[in-house]
């Protein structure tokens, strides 16, 4: 399958508010549209996930990060341009998502993607896609394609076939929580 046909099944199937299974920037992951509530509510009966944990989203350019965020601090942009690995800042007030997607305090986590198929992914979309690991809890983050249960991958709608042999020397992305005053804080490095 070309990686144009493979982009349209996928984007049809978030639209029709399915789960996919698909490669990121990091490591493999389980997505959905994230501004349909029940899409996201299949992925945290998948995931076996505590309410009020945040989800990362993912968009496909800088631009986009204020329609989904209140208010975006100025030192963002300086953020996003000094890190060469994936980075997923987190901002204090999101908006325009569904209700399950921020954290209980509101908050929401948003990583630019530089992968060319997540790009076009959303872009096609017009959406942000949820981003969590493919795995059940407890299980490591799966690197490759491989490495992803047999169980998880009979649970979403569409397994994407594009880039299911390559391996991501990129470990989980690096957390920044960005404070109101300006200030940062890394969660996760």
């Amino acid at each position: 399958m070309i990686i144009e046909e493979d982009i349209n099944k996928a984007v049809e199937v978030l639209k029709g508010g399915g789960i996919i299974l698909y490669p990121t920037d990091t490591i493999w992951g389980i997505g959905c549209d994230a501004t349909n509530s029940r899409a996201v509510q299949k992925i945290i009966k998948i995931k076996s996930r505590p309410k009020g944990f945040s989800f990362i989203i993912l968009l496909e350019k800088n631009s986009r990060i204020s329609e989904y965020v209140q208010e975006i601090p100025d030192i963002t942009w300086d953020l996003l341009k000094s890190f060469d690995t994936p980075t997923t800042i987190i901002y204090s007030k999101a908006k325009h998502l569904a209700k399950n997607v921020p954290a209980n305090d509101g908050s929401i986590a948003i990583r630019i993607v530089k992968d060319e198929f997540c790009r076009r992914l959303i872009s096609r979309l017009g959406k942000p896609i949820i981003s969590t690991s493919a795995n059940f809890s407890g299980e490591p983050s799966p690197l490759m394609f491989k490495d992803i249960s047999p169980e998880l991958k009979k649970k979403v709608d569409y397994v994407v076939v594009s880039n299911q042999n390559k391996l991501n020397k990129v470990k989980a992305s690096t957390i920044i929580k960005l404070k109101p005053n300006g200030e940062f804080d890394v969660v996760r490095q």
